[in-house]
């Protein structure tokens, strides 16, 4: 795993633990005992008081006692209403739209316009570079809040296989003492880690929210389905590092955006596929059971602070399992397989009306290769890295299937999972293309749903064709010397 998910790897990669090993270095005690980072309506993560807080490090403010009460009876009641499942989402949202409100501002009616008309003016020129017709029926410009309250069901998609398999794994892997002695305190901790998990992941959606530019910038859509968006605030962030005019960096995001939408729209397995393979590396999800035997002995069950502590010493830091490279393996293949088409497609449908699209092109490439600031921010979301690492293989693969066997020829391909080119075929894409067997897709699948498909035609014309099988009745028909054939 590249990201342990979470907050079940070290403690040293959480930035928040700088000002607690400062506080405990100072002699002070640890600022975050319970690593919850920055809670909603407590500045700093910590209570009135402590180092870093208001009332300083060596007073105690009274007037900030009612707030602190306040805020922690209601972080206790979200865990007590959080349900059965492994992340409190509600928290997470909350946590991310506060993080996001000092940054954040509201969109103007020029900023939703822009978003529009590019949109519009892209779907125009895609509609030549692609078989598949325009996908979106809506279109919209989102705030970096407005994306995470649209996102946060297919983040809940995301994430729940991957903190729910963590969660339980460690719990299966204690021995039976270790549970026994736990009593009502694994049902405790079940909670705290929705909490906990909450936590992280609204400080990485805050952190996400503040790099994507599109709903479907990594990767996967994960907006409402049919919805073409746009972050103009993000997409002004990026202009100001290019030499480029704003409007030409608007149209060439738009046209991803939209050929995105097509793509997901009408090739109904694919979105299903991506998550259902998420599902499968968390399936893996492994726990070295003789490493929490080995530090399990030495943890009290009712001090949270020591189960805090072998946390962060990465008692319950998953392996990475076969199951999961394989399914990490196929994830890649399939997001570079995305990613290559959009690639290709949107350079041919805007390659010679924007002057600066090939140095767009080549910015996104990188960005997307190499896992910029959002590939990061969703590794430590989900625990695993959504990047195409073998783009530039795909958009080859797909550029020569266009000039092979047409706009058509190559799009037909995404017809059905077995048609779409494998890991082995990025690293031949010429072998690939110029298969035999592919020059006609659509007939492959004719032919393969024929292998499998059971007699069609009427009951009387089946009796027919089994009558010819059979050759001449047995009971009516004449013998061999002409004379009627007997019982």
């Amino acid at each position: 795993m590249s990201d342990i998910p979470f907050g079940f790897g070290s403690a040293d990669r959480d930035p928040d633990d700088e000002r607690r090993r400062e506080a405990e270095r100072r002699g002070d005690g640890p600022a975050d005992p319970f690593g919850f980072g920055d809670i909603p309506g407590m500045p700093g993560g910590g209570f009135p008081g402590m180092p870093g807080m208001p009332g300083g490090a060596g007073g105690f403010d009274v007037n900030q006692l009612g707030q602190m009460l306040t805020q922690l009876g209601q972080m206790l009641s979200q865990a007590q209403n959080s349900g059965d499942g492994p992340v409190n989402y509600d928290l997470a949202a909350q946590m991310a739209r506060q993080r996001l409100a000092a940054t954040t501002s509201s969109l103007t009616g020029a900023q939703r316009a822009a978003v529009s008309d590019a949109v519009k003016l892209a779907e125009l020129w895609l509609d030549a570079a692609t078989d598949f017709p325009a996908g979106a029926t809506e279109t919209k410009a989102w705030s970096a809040s407005e994306w995470v309250d649209a996102s946060l069901p297919t983040w809940k998609r995301l994430c729940d296989p991957v903190a729910q398999r963590v969660s339980s794994a460690w719990v299966e892997a204690m021995p039976e003492e270790v549970r026994s002695a736990a009593g009502p305190m694994i049902a405790m901790l079940g909670q705290m880690g929705g909490l906990a998990f909450g936590s992280q992941l609204g400080n990485g959606l805050a952190q996400l929210a503040a790099e994507v530019l599109t709903s479907t910038d990594i990767g996967v859509p994960v907006g409402p389905d049919r919805v073409a968006a746009l972050l103009p605030e993000n997409v002004e962030k990026l202009t100001k590092d290019l030499d480029r005019p704003s409007s030409e960096v608007m149209i060439f995001l738009a046209a991803r955006e939209a050929a995105h939408q097509r793509l997901f729209a009408h090739v109904p397995w694919l979105k299903e596929r991506l998550l259902g393979t998420v599902e499968e590396y968390a399936r893996g999800i492994r726990v070295d059971s003789s490493r929490i035997e080995e530090l399990a002995r030495g943890i009290d069950p009712s001090n949270p602070a020591a189960i805090e502590e072998a946390m962060q010493s990465g008692m319950f830091e998953p392996e990475t399992t076969p199951e999961q490279k394989a399914a990490l393996a196929r994830l890649e293949t399939l997001l570079a397989l995305i990613e290559g088409w959009v690639d290709a497609v949107v350079a041919e449908a805007v390659g010679e009306r924007l002057p600066g699209a090939d140095a767009l092109r080549e910015t996104l490439r990188r960005r997307r290769g190499a896992g910029g600031p959002a590939e990061q921010a969703f590794a430590t979301v989900v625990g695993l890295e959504l990047r195409p690492r073998r783009l530039r293989a795909a958009a080859e693969l797909w550029k020569l299937l266009g000039e092979q066997r047409g706009v058509a020829g190559r799009d037909a391909l995404w017809a059905h999972p077995d048609l779409v080119p494998s890991a082995d075929d990025l690293d031949d894409p010429a072998g690939f293309v110029g298969r035999a067997e592919l020059a006609d897709p659509i007939a492959e699948l004719e032919k393969l749903a024929g292998e499998k498909a059971p007699e069609e035609g009427s009951g009387a014309e089946r009796a027919q064709r089994a009558d010819e099988s059979d050759g001449p009745d047995k009971t009516d028909g004449p013998d061999d010397t002409g004379g009627p054939r007997q019982s």
